[in-house]
Order: structure tokens, then C-alpha cells, then sequence
């Protein structure tokens, strides 16, 4: 049911969102269109191709996993007809009928195609729109790792002989890395607060399923082992947590992304700079004092330790729910 309901926001939450995505792709063409530096052109390439080998690797995993799935869903009864025995096969996915309280031999065949036909959905449409989430926030980074350039390339410009020269292309470098910066926390900003709802629904509903899922795998191991639904629960579970560990491991990346470009700030040779640049440069690092990260409704940062947080809870309340139980 949760996987359902993570299913039926997600792709709501896009279809909604439909002309904020398309915004979010004018600006990001917008935003290439204006690098002139062949550097600069060549790292957002870079990570254009990362987030496209992403794109593959999800989709590898997928077309692999569902028929998977599927099949092995059908499997049981497939062997009833070729190879009948005195009683039925156990199915694992039935399981799930059988606690419905649905009379699994008047209702198995139709039951699997709608349980089989709302995962292959689910799943692509999963897919399709985390994968537009991860090539939208990899650019972001790109735009970030831009800006950390343009400051070393800025203070390159120290070598210069003509001190006049000097100074207007350590301005212009500083103003164009803010720029880019800026430009980028307003492109994860948007995103962010256009599915800021559906992602803290999202992030609820992962505590829960990974909640209720523990507890119902310590009370197969605890009771009489029952394989299938050991096996039901466990998959539950790992989907549940690879899903958060990549949502929060895509949110740490922008942060480290954004903190490199104070670290940067504070390495390159600013002291020999002249004094206005100095200033320009103290201002930009006065930003770095704030941390910038994707923020979900105020109370969750997507990050390492977030996932940690979020798994952390969801022990808590298995555990209070055990302790309920017993």
C-alpha cells in the first residue's frame, strides 16, 4: 500500500509540476547557452554525461528487476499446469491477497495483472521522474563546480604585468562566479519549493513503510519463519531504503558542491589581490556562514545525515512498535 501511495504522489506531484520542469530545462539550456569559456563548456558536458550514465544505470536496473518480478509473481502458478502437484506452489506475492481478505482462486489471475500491471507503471514512472530530478540537481552541481572555477581563474589574473587590467578581470571574475552561483541556488530553490509537499509526503511515508516493514520481518524471524514473506518484506525494505539513501546522497552532493566554492575562496591567493577585490571576496565568503542545502519544508536538509536521521526514526518507532506488540 505505501509503495502504491509513494507511486501515485510522485508522479502527480510531476503532473502538477508540469510547466515548473519545463522552466526548470529553459533555464538550465538558458544557462549553457551563455558559458563562452571552452573549460567551463567541457565540465557541464562532463557532468551531463554523468548524470546521463545515472540515467543508465537506473534503467539497466529496472528493465533487469521488473520482469524479475513479474515472472516470479506468475512463475508459481505457470508450474501448477505444467507440472501439477497435489497442492499449490507458494506464491509470495499472494500473500499479500490472502491478508486482503480476497478469495485467492476466484480472484488469483486478475488480482497478479492488476498488482503487475500497477508495478510496471509505478516503476517507470518512478524512474522517469527520479531521473529528471537527478540530471536537473547534476547540473546544478555543474553550475556550482562553474563557479568555484571562475574564482581560481579570477585570481589567476594576479600574473598580470598592467595593474589596471589586473583588477577589472579579478571584478569581472568574481561578479561572473556570483552570478553563477546565484543562478544556481535559485534553479534548486525552485525545484524545491515546487515539490516541497509532495517530497515531505514522500519522506513520511518512507519512515513508515521502512517502519512497518522491520517489524513485520522481526516478527517472521521471531515467530515461525515464513520464507515468503521474509523474502516480501525484506525487498520492501532495501527498495525503501536505496530510494532515500539516493534522494538524501543527491542533496549532499549540492551542499558539498556549494561549501567547495568557499573553500575555494579561502585557498586561492586573495591576500595578494588588491584591496577592493579583497572586500568583494570577504562579502562572498560571508555567504559561506549560511549553509545552503535542499530544504524540504523547513525541517528536513536532504544529506548524509539526513538519511541517517531518517533511518534513525524509522528503527525508533519499529522499535516502539515491537514493544507495543509484546
Amino acid at each position: 500500500m505505501a509503495l502504491q501511495l509513494s507511486f501515485i504522489i510522485q508522479y502527480n506531484s510531476f503532473w502538477v509540476n508540469g510547466q515548473t520542469m519545463k522552466n526548470l530545462f529553459e533555464e538550465l539550456k538558458y544557462i549553457c547557452n551563455e558559458l563562452k569559456d571552452e573549460n567551463e563548456i567541457i565540465l557541464m558536458k562532463r557532468y551531463g554525461s554523468n548524470a546521463k550514465r545515472y540515467t543508465a544505470i537506473i534503467t539497466l536496473i529496472a528493465i533487469v528487476a521488473i520482469p524479475i518480478v513479474i515472472v516470479s509473481s506468475i512463475w508459481p502458478r505457470v508450474l501448477d499446469i505444467i507440472k501439477p502437484k497435489n497442492e499449490s506452489r507458494s506464491n509470495i506475492w499472494l500473500q499479500v491477497m490472502s491478508q486482503q481478505f480476497i478469495d485467492q482462486e476466484k480472484y488469483c489471475y486478475l488480482y497478479l495483472f492488476h498488482m503487475n500491471t500497477a508495478l510496471f507503471i509505478g516503476s517507470i514512472a518512478t524512474i522517469a521522474t527520479g531521473t529528471m530530478l537527478i540530471v536537473c540537481l547534476t547540473y546544478a552541481c555543474a553550475m556550482f563546480k562553474i563557479a568555484s572555477l571562475r574564482i581560481e581563474k579570477a585570481m589567476m589574473a594576479n600574473n598580470l604585468q598592467n595593474k589596471f587590467e589586473n583588477e577589472i578581470m579579478i571584478y569581472k571574475g568574481i561578479i561572473y562566479a556570483v552570478d553563477v552561483h546565484r543562478k544556481a541556488m535559485e534553479f534548486c530553490k525552485y525545484l524545491i519549493s515546487n515539490f516541497e509537499g509532495s517530497f515531505f509526503f514522500l519522506i513520511a511515508i518512507g519512515v513508515l513503510n521502512l517502519s512497518l516493514n522491520l517489524c513485520r520481518i522481526f516478527q517472521i524471524v521471531s515467530g515461525e519463519m515464513n520464507k515468503e514473506q521474509f523474502l516480501l518484506h525484506l525487498i520492501a525494505t532495501a527498495i525503501t531504503f536505496l530510494y532515500m539513501f539516493v534522494a538524501n546522497y543527491i542533496g549532499q552532493e549540492i551542499m558539498d558542491h556549494n561549501n567547495n566554492i568557499f573553500t575555494t575562496a579561502y585557498n586561492v591567493r586573495w591576500y595578494k589581490a588588491p584591496l577592493h577585490a579583497q572586500k568583494l571576496i570577504l562579502f562572498l565568503l560571508q555567504m559561506g556562514n549560511k549553509t545552503f542545502g535542499l530544504n524540504v519544508g523547513g525541517l528536513f536538509v536532504a544529506s548524509i545525515n539526513c538519511f541517517a536521521s531518517l533511518v534513525s526514526a524509522s528503527i525508533s518507532y519499529f522499535t516502539v512498535l515491537c514493544s507495543i506488540q509484546q
